[in-house]
């Protein structure tokens, strides 16, 4: 738990949502199993293992102290989350969250949920893809694939898009994506699609070509995409849907499978994509091992084909 304390002395706390201690990267010794997260006003201590009672009163002391020398003004609040594979216990330890929980990222702001599900709402190891979309959108259509709560689709229109297409089987998160459109003042320029994307190839494809396609799935979720046996059967699609010169972002979050893995599945299903590169994840997100961090994939195709 050394490692965690040492850390909390220098962490800063701005109005963005970000990752503050990132366990997982494999650069704390003793401490890969914790995370602690920024949603301002709330701090989210999440574990991979469960926390001996002494342990997280540790961390919550930790934490509290650092608070009253960042904030010594506002009053703490402090989630703590233990998870394992789907097993989830969320417990809030000090404080409140709001309700509704809005966040800022870059000038978008999005409706979190950190006292329910694994998945708050918006995924911050993602921030550089969602950046790098903003900045190279304008006057572009674009397909976001998996689309969950329409975080790319938000950056897409910022960054002056003509058409988003959001596509997910969740009308859930679809409902909260047309939120966060709402709150950043677009009432107009995407759609939400609540549907299997194996099955809407061809409403895709009606509603196409586009010149920007996200990719952006889960690794391992039954019932809608698993990753080792389904990531090549959409790969394989992706050509027919992109215009000439259209780009694509390959996304892929799974500790198991590594770079070269989403690479072959390209080379095999669809030859005719270009790889360009790696983005950069966040500095927050620093892993020793970058193929078991989140990998994404940029991929060109040729105006040739």
């Amino acid at each position: 738990m050394q490692s965690f304390i040492q850390a909390l002395a220098t962490i800063e706390l701005g109005d963005d949502a970000v990752r503050l201690f990132h366990g997982r990267g494999g650069h704390y010794a003793g401490c890969e199993h914790l995370c602690l997260d920024w949603f301002s006003p709330v701090l989210l201590l999440t574990s991979f293992i469960p926390l001996e009672d002494v342990d997280l009163a540790t961390c919550q002391q930790a934490i509290a102290l650092r608070w009253q020398i960042l904030c010594p003004d506002n009053p703490l609040n402090l989630v703590y989350q233990y998870r394992s594979g789907g097993e989830t216990f969320t417990q809030l330890l000090q404080g409140e969250v709001p309700e509704p929980h809005i966040v800022s990222e870059n000038g978008a702001q999005f409706q979190v949920h950190l006292m329910r599900g694994q998945n708050h709402g918006l995924f911050l190891d993602m921030a550089n893809g969602r950046e790098w979309i903003r900045a190279n959108v304008r006057y572009k259509k674009v397909l976001n694939l998996f689309a969950y709560t329409c975080g790319f689709s938000v950056a897409a229109l910022q960054g002056g898009a003509d058409e988003v297409v959001n596509i997910d089987m969740s009308k859930g998160a679809l409902s909260i994506g047309k939120q966060n459109h709402l709150l950043n003042g677009f009432s107009a320029g995407a759609r939400f699609l609540p549907h299997d994307i194996f099955k809407s190839w061809g409403k895709l494809k009606k509603l196409g070509p586009y010149d920007i396609i996200v990719a952006d799935p889960p690794s391992n979720q039954k019932g809608s995409f698993v990753a080792t046996k389904d990531y090549v059967r959409l790969i394989r699609r992706l050509p027919e849907l992109l215009a000439n010169n259209g780009e694509v972002l390959l996304c892929l979050n799974a500790p198991e499978l590594d770079t070269a893995f989403l690479r072959q599945q390209v080379t095999d299903a669809a030859p005719t994509l270009e790889y360009i590169t790696r983005l950069d994840n966040p500095p927050a997100f620093m892993d020793v091992s970058e193929d078991k961090s989140l990998k994404v994939l940029r991929y060109c195709r040729s105006a040739a084909v």
